[in-house]
């Protein structure tokens, strides 16, 4: 009988600020998100529009859900909304701890997904399948670049 494989769990979720994140707050928040991603051993990125978030976790299932569990009780940021989460063969963003990517509305133009992710998040009544596709584009094109220094 052959060990039982634990895949990767990746999860998608998006937030929004309670208040509006200045560059040191993002910095800040970045330095920590690396620092506790790199002890519990997790991957992956983060999007920000304005007040809005999207952010890829992966790692063991467990870490992964105590980190959203954590993430739905913190008050700095609310309407938590898991987008996708599935297990994957292998991590998207292996050598990300926290990648980061601040885009404005000049790349709703040209990041394939970026506008539609991002406006479908804002009506939280939208069906969670809806963004799907956008999302999977967004983190197609950040996972094709190179990590950002922020």
């Amino acid at each position: 009988m052959s060990p039982t494989r634990h895949p990767v769990l990746s999860v998608v979720y998006s937030s929004t600020a309670t208040t509006a994140f200045t560059d040191s707050d993002l910095a800040a928040l970045l330095t920590v998100s690396r620092q506790n991603n790199s002890q519990a051993g997790l991957t992956g990125m983060l999007v920000s529009r304005h007040d809005r978030f999207l952010q890829v976790l992966e790692g063991p299932e467990a870490q992964v859900d105590q980190l959203m569990a954590t993430i739905a009780q913190d008050s700095g940021h609310h309407s938590v909304r898991v987008l996708l989460r599935e297990p994957i063969e292998r991590r998207q963003f292996a050598d990300w701890t926290m990648s980061f990517k601040q885009l404005s509305s000049v790349d709703e133009h040209t990041v394939p997904g970026y506008r539609a992710a991002f406006d479908d998040l804002a009506d939280e009544s939208n069906d969670v399948n809806v963004t799907t596709a956008a999302v999977r584009e967004l983190v197609r094109w950040f996972q094709d670049r190179p990590t950002p220094t922020m």
